[in-house]
């Protein structure tokens, strides 16, 4: 397969990219800074330079042509301000979804938030973000060209994996390694019947691929 990650020199995104090079998939990560290019050509990614604040849909859709799914994972960062939640953890999950779909690519995976809603209160930065993913989430569901999975970790780790993970509709909070995020949304990438399903995610006792087989009803 190839997969296009937006985001792909963030933590999750350089773990998932390395997992999926590993098995011999095309992994190609969107990156604003031509100087991470090296980062990914290092663990067999491709590097892909756009800036998702000020790239169009059409030159973003010509990024994504060809590829069997794509995965947001991009995100404005701690230190940002609420101005790039709204341009980045909104606006360019929102033009990604479009890309996509003009692109014909149909699997799109979102790394959102545990507690993302639109409706959040709340005057903080946090409490922006919190809303920026949930106006993301939401308009990922409203297009039906996509068979769309949005992912909501809890509390990310740099913890070693353990491969045992609690998924669900609904999990509680909880930590979550970033190297079980990766493991799960490439398992989520094998699993097509996990399109229109929004899950938690924090560190379980259950392996990744059958908590995936399980949500996925199979």
């Amino acid at each position: 397969m190839r997969i296009v990650i937006a985001g792909g020199h963030g933590q999750i995104a350089l773990r998932l990219e390395r997992l999926l090079a590993a098995r011999g998939d095309e992994a190609a990560g969107i990156i604003r800074d031509p100087g991470q290019s090296a980062a990914l050509r290092a663990i067999g990614a491709e590097p892909v330079v756009l800036d998702l604040e000020s790239a169009t849909e059409k030159e973003t859709a010509e990024v994504l042509s060809g590829a069997d799914a794509v995965v947001f994972a991009a995100g404005a960062g701690p230190n940002s301000g609420k101005d790039r939640k709204d341009t980045v953890d909104r606006g360019a999950a929102v033009l990604f979804a479009d890309a996509a779909q003009r692109a014909g690519v149909r699997r799109y995976i979102v790394v959102s938030a545990m507690g993302a809603d639109p409706d959040h209160p709340g005057d903080e930065v946090f409490d922006a973000y919190l809303r920026a993913k949930g106006a993301a989430d939401a308009y990922v569901r409203s297009r039906t060209a996509l068979d769309w999975t949005i992912l909501r970790p809890g509390m990310l780790t740099n913890d070693a994996g353990t491969g045992q993970v609690l998924l669900a509709a609904s999990t509680g909070r909880g930590p979550v390694p970033r190297d079980d995020v990766a493991a799960t949304i490439m398992e989520l990438l094998d699993t097509p019947a996990t399109a229109g399903l929004t899950l938690e995610l924090i560190s379980g006792n259950v392996p990744v691929m059958v908590a995936v087989k399980d949500v996925a009803g199979n």
